[in-house]
């Protein structure tokens, strides 16, 4: 039976763990264009300052024109972060953001790019079962050659991923056939068995790679058909969800 910790953060079962979200992994959210409707809609309902809904006022102002409030920026992030990652991701609570910064004035018909990258990962001792992946969000307008232009939104967060679940061996298994059994004196023979850490790959669908080498720190990874990242302003556009 699929247990909450490893339904994705839209209850489907999940296919991405806290193992897969390793420091150095980029995952690219798509493209998202600016619905000039529903921005002036969410400014309405929530941030109604004359900058984000009067465009008289706002274009006689340095604004020069009507200017989505920050607030509806960011939540077109979520929707992508949903969409492309905790729709997969067997996803917890988020504990919160360290920091939320609006770079440049995002406007209707802009098309943005957006996407994630993991700064850090450990297991929660503050909850079991689960570990934190530290992560940066951005946000990049594009220009009418689809590559960036300005970066106009970056976030610092934490979410809490379920940790994969482990399979106790099935008796009679090979595994359960060569455990060694107990000695005379209670403890198993031939010594304590070193601790041993199954090897990953990628996962059933080949979306994440997720070895690292022997001996060495942990390789930037990407999403299978998500181009390596390149610095901001070499960065190619993406394909705009639906």
């Amino acid at each position: 039976m699929t247990t909450p910790e490893t339904r994705s953060g839209t209850g489907a079962p999940a296919e991405l763990f806290f193992e897969d979200l390793f420091p150095g992994l980029t995952v690219d959210l798509g493209t998202v264009t600016v619905d000039g409707d529903e921005m002036l809609a969410f400014a309405r309902r929530f941030d109604p300052q004359w900058y984000h809904v009067d465009s008289a006022l706002a274009g006689a102002s340095r604004h020069g024109g009507v200017i989505a409030s920050g607030f509806y920026t960011v939540s077109l992030f979520m929707r992508a972060y949903v969409d492309h990652l905790l729709s997969r991701a067997a996803a917890d609570a988020s504990p919160g953001l360290e920091e939320l910064r609006w770079l440049a004035p995002v406007r209707a018909g802009d098309r943005l790019a957006v996407r994630v990258d993991v700064m850090g990962a450990r297991p929660s001792t503050a909850r079991p079962g689960l570990g934190t992946v530290s992560l940066t969000g951005t946000m990049l307008r594009l220009g009418p050659d689809n590559r960036p232009e300005q970066e106009v939104m970056r976030t610092r967060f934490r979410g809490w991923f379920a940790l994969r679940p482990t399979e106790p061996a099935a008796k009679g298994s090979p595994a359960e056939a060569s455990r060694p059994g107990p000695s005379e004196n209670g403890q198993p023979e031939g010594g304590t068995a070193e601790s041993s850490r199954p090897e990953t790959g990628p996962s059933e669908h080949g979306s994440v790679q997720t070895s690292q080498p022997a001996g060495g720190p942990a390789q930037a990874g990407r999403f299978e058909g998500v181009p390596a990242p390149r610095p901001d302003s070499d960065r190619p556009g993406t394909k705009t969800p639906h």
